[in-house]
């Protein structure tokens, strides 16, 4: 790839993925927050989706970590090196460096901010600053945030679901859980481990979500059969795991979910509520695809609710379009570690 002039890049630095948006350009990379490292040199071995094929299939010497935790980060250096990795794969050979938008929850503190910003800085960026993933995710599904009017988004990532309701380009109220589609996979993987004396791995609880998991009881049950080890002899099993399992194994993350939605409505502005009513509640994020959540959040709130139409690309896209106003962050002298709201 050829040499190129400074480009400004907007990340979603997720806790189950990283999305690369390129001004001009879109999105140009979605790859898994996952390190293959060995332990011994302290070598990247892999990146991306090919590192998170060896989550739990590594020998003893190479270990396949994810950096982000709870949508922030949990090993710094590892974070800085992936994200120069994804920069870098992104953008080929500059002459200048790049400027960045990072996307952060909305409940993040001062110091994990910060931890953001100097890990952007160190991994290549000019300048970096920071957006809300509730903003950034009202801006990808297409939602005007700057009219006088209540938006309601539901933001639920890998690590954090994002609670907020918007008006006037800022947040009224929020409320960030550490609740998400992480802690969808461990209930599977306790459910199956309490009832069927199975263990499974991560990627087979994930393979469970995406194809039977649920929020609210399919029309029909569905069933899958799934490999894992016998807890009591050790050795290899199969069980066949149904859709009404998933519900069950399912009910206390997404009874979290549903707290905290009530809790942003109640602390709501009876103005913007009536708005909230009328507009109804979008839902963004990977975690936005488990069936039936739309209908339990329906059901329990009254409010109609539905699933943006690209909800794992709308906070990148939100992040990207927030490009538009680094100009205006320059021309205002907004310093290097600039928190845009």
């Amino acid at each position: 790839m050829g040499f190129m002039l400074r480009n400004d890049v907007g990340i979603d630095l997720g806790t189950a993925s990283v999305l690369v948006y390129v001004k001009g350009k879109g999105i140009v990379l979605q790859e898994p927050s996952v390190v293959a490292i060995d332990q011994y040199t302290n070598k990247f071995l892999a990146v991306g989706e090919e590192a998170r094929r060896m989550l739990g299939r590594t020998p003893g010497n190479i270990v396949a970590v994810r950096p982000l935790k709870e949508g922030v980060i949990s090993d710094y250096n590892i974070t800085q090196r992936m994200l120069k990795y994804f920069i870098e794969k992104s953008l080929g050979r500059m002459l200048l460096k790049p400027r960045l938008i990072v996307c952060v929850p909305s409940g993040c503190t001062e110091v994990e901010k910060r931890a953001v910003i100097e890990a952007a800085n160190e991994a290549g960026a000019l300048k970096t600053y920071l957006i809300e993933e509730p903003i950034a995710a009202a801006i990808g599904a297409g939602l005007d945030i700057t009219e006088p009017t209540g938006r309601m988004v539901v933001d639920i990532g890998g690590g954090t679901t994002d609670v907020a309701v918007i008006s006037l380009g800022g947040i009224v109220v929020s409320k960030s859980i550490k609740v998400a589609g992480d802690n969808f996979d461990e209930s599977i993987t306790k459910y199956v481990r309490k009832k069927h004396n199975m263990m499974i791995g991560e990627r087979t609880a994930e393979e469970l979500k995406v194809n039977i998991g649920c929020a609210y009881p399919f029309e029909e049950e569905q069933f899958l059969e799934v490999k894992g080890r016998n807890l009591v002899s050790g050795l290899p099993m199969n069980v066949v795991v149904s859709s009404n399992d998933m519900l069950e194994a399912l009910k206390e993350p997404v009874q979290e979910i549903l707290e905290a939605v009530h809790y942003v409505l109640e602390k709501t502005p009876p103005e913007l509520a009536a708005d909230i009513s009328t507009q109804g509640i979008i839902l963004t994020g990977g975690g936005a695809l488990l069936k039936g959540l739309p209908n339990i959040i329906e059901e329990r709130t009254g409010i109609n609710t539905r699933v943006a139409d690209n909800p794992i690309e709308c906070v990148a896209i939100g992040t990207g379009k927030s490009l538009d106003w680094v100009e205006v962050l320059e021309k205002n002298n907004a310093p290097s570690q600039g928190y845009k709201r």
